[in-house]
C-alpha cells in the first residue's frame, strides 16, 4: 500500500515538473526578453521615436504610450520578432525593423487602441 502511494506521488510530482518546465520553455521564454534582448528593445524604442513615421503620427495624434514586445512564436528571424507599439488616442501603431541590421524602424501595421474608449490609466491626473 505504501509503495503504491509513493509511486503515485512520484508520478504526480514528475508530471507537475514536466508541465512547469514545458510552460516555461514553450510559452514564457518566447515572450519574456532576456537582458540583452531588453537592451535591443530599448534601442528600438529610440529608433522608433527618431523615425519619420513616428514624427508623422506625433503631428496628427496624441501619443499616450510606447510599449515594446517580443514574440518568437510568430516566426521570422532576429530582429523581426521584436516590435514597438505606439499607442495614441485613436489607434496603436506597430513599428518593426526594416532590414536585418535594423537601421530604421517603420510603421508596419496598426490596430485598435484601448484609449479610444478609455482615458489614460495613470491615476495621477483627475
Amino acid at each position: 500500500m505504501k509503495n503504491k502511494i509513493l509511486v503515485t506521488v512520484l508520478i504526480i510530482s514528475i508530471g507537475i515538473n514536466l508541465f512547469l518546465f514545458g510552460r516555461w520553455y514553450f510559452l514564457e521564454q518566447a515572450y519574456e526578453p532576456s537582458e540583452s534582448e531588453q537592451a535591443i528593445l530599448s534601442e528600438m524604442v529610440l529608433k522608433t521615436v527618431e523615425s519619420e513615421d513616428y514624427k508623422k503620427i506625433a503631428e496628427k495624434e496624441n501619443i499616450i504610450a510606447i510599449d515594446r514586445s517580443m514574440d518568437k512564436n510568430k516566426g521570422g528571424m532576429f530582429p523581426y520578432y521584436f516590435e514597438v507599439s505606439v499607442r495614441t488616442d485613436k489607434q496603436t501603431y506597430i513599428f518593426t525593423c526594416n532590414n536585418d541590421q535594423c537601421s530604421k524602424m517603420e510603421n508596419e501595421t496598426w490596430t485598435y487602441s484601448i484609449y479610444k474608449d478609455e482615458s489614460p490609466r495613470l491615476p495621477f491626473k483627475k
